[in-house]
C-alpha cells in the first residue's frame, strides 16, 4: 500500500468505505466529504483556513464541499451495505475503472413475491407458489446463470427508451415501444452459500400494488409479452406460512444486476423472488475481508460517524482517529 509522507501532504487518493444499509451512496459521500474538506491530509492550508472553527453540520452539508473534490465508483442501493470506493482530488480520475471491474456479492433471495423493483424497497407486484423449491432444486438451476449471459434490466429502472425512463412508462401505462434491449454480463461464479428455509425473519414488502397500477403496468408490457396480466397465486395468498428464503454468492461483471438474476432465477424454478439483503464484498481491489494479494481492506462506516459527531482529540503528530484510520487504507494517487 502506498503510504505518504508527511511532507507530501496534502493528497489525492483512493480508499474504500463500508457503507451501511439505508443512506444513499450519495449521502454518505457528502458525510465524508465534510470530513475531508476539513482535514490537512486531503485539503489546502488556505482551503483549510476559510472553514475553520466552522461546525460540521450534516443537513446542511454543502458547506466546504466545494473546496476538496470527491466522487464514488458505483452506486450501491440504499438497502444494501459493503464496500463503495471513493475518490479524492485527482483519485477521481480513477474512479471509471472501478465501473467495469469485478465485483462480489452476497445477496438474500426471498421467495414467494415479486417486486417492482426486485427488492424489498418495492411494492408487491405478484404471489407465486413457493412452498415446492428446494435447494436441490435451486442448485440444479445455477449453471444457466453462470458464464456470459444477457439480463434484461428491471422496467422500474431509470434505463432510457426513447428518452424516457422505463419506470415512466410502468407507472403511465404507457406501452413500451419494443422489448428491453438485454444486456451482456459476465457471472464469474454464482453459489448458494446458506439455506435459509423457513428459519428467518424476513417478511414480503407490505406496500402493493394498487389496481390501478397493475393495469398501467400490464399496458407498458402489451405488445412485447405474450401474456402481460399479473395475478397473485391465490393458495399463496392465503397461506400465513413462512417463505423461503437463502443466500447467493456471486462473482460478477461491471454492470451486472444482482436484482435481476435473483427475479430470474426464483422464476426458473416456478416461483417468484427479491432480494432481502444485498452485501457488496468487493469491488475491483477493496473488499471487506482480505484474502488474495493486493487486497485493500475498507474503513468502517463507524470511524466516520463518530468523527461526524465528535472529530476527536488529535495525536502527537496531529491526526485524528479517523484520519489514522484512512491513511492505514490509502492508496495516494
Amino acid at each position: 500500500m502506498p503510504k505518504a509522507a508527511p511532507s507530501s501532504f496534502p493528497v489525492s487518493a483512493l480508499f474504500g468505505v463500508v457503507k451501511p444499509s439505508g443512506p444513499t451512496s450519495m449521502s454518505v459521500v457528502n458525510d465524508v466529504q465534510l470530513l475531508v474538506a476539513r482535514s490537512k491530509l486531503f485539503a489546502e492550508a488556505d482551503k483549510l483556513a476559510k472553514i475553520k472553527g466552522k461546525k460540521i453540520d450534516r443537513r446542511r452539508g454543502k458547506q466546504g464541499r466545494e473546496s476538496v473534490k470527491i466522487g464514488q465508483g458505483g452506486t450501491l442501493d440504499p438497502l444494501a451495505d459493503g464496500v463503495l470506493v471513493i475518490g479524492v482530488g485527482k483519485g477521481t480520475k480513477k474512479l471509471n475503472d472501478f465501473l467495469g471491474c469485478t465485483k462480489e456479492y452476497e445477496t438474500t433471495c426471498l421467495l414467494g413475491c415479486e417486486t417492482d423493483t426486485y427488492d424489498r424497497e418495492g411494492a408487491r407486484v405478484r404471489l407465486a407458489p413457493w412452498q415446492h423449491v428446494t435447494r436441490e432444486q435451486v442448485e440444479a438451476a445455477l449453471p444457466k446463470f453462470i458464464g456470459e449471459i444477457t439480463q434484461v434490466p428491471p422496467i422500474f429502472s431509470a434505463l432510457k427508451m426513447d428518452g424516457k425512463p422505463l419506470y415512466e412508462y410502468a407507472r403511465k401505462g404507457i406501452p413500451l415501444p419494443r422489448p428491453i434491449d438485454p444486456r451482456p454480463v459476465t457471472v464469474h461464479s454464482l453459489e448458494v452459500v446458506k439455506w435459509l428455509g423457513q428459519d428467518h425473519s424476513f417478511t414480503w414488502p407490505e406496500k402493493q400494488m394498487s389496481t390501478g397500477e397493475k393495469e398501467a403496468l400490464e399496458a407498458a408490457l402489451k405488445g412485447i409479452q405474450e401474456d402481460p396480466t399479473i395475478k397473485d397465486d391465490p393458495e399463496t395468498v392465503l397461506n400465513n406460512a413462512n417463505p423461503t428464503a437463502f443466500v447467493l454468492k456471486m462473482k460478477v461483471s461491471g454492470g451486472t444486476y444482482v436484482r435481476s438474476i435473483v427475479h430470474d432465477l426464483a422464476h426458473s424454478v416456478g416461483s417468484a423472488g427479491h432480494v432481502s439483503t444485498l452485501k457488496r464484498s468487493r469491488q475491483g481491489r477493496f473488499v471487506l475481508t482480505a484474502g488474495e494479494e493486493g487486497d485493500q481492506e475498507c474503513v468502517s462506516w463507524e470511524t466516520f460517524e463518530k468523527a461526524l459527531s465528535d472529530v476527536g482529540d488529535v495525536d502527537a503528530d496531529g491526526w485524528t482517529e479517523w484520519e489514522r484510520q484512512v491513511m492505514q487504507h490509502l492508496e495516494v494517487v
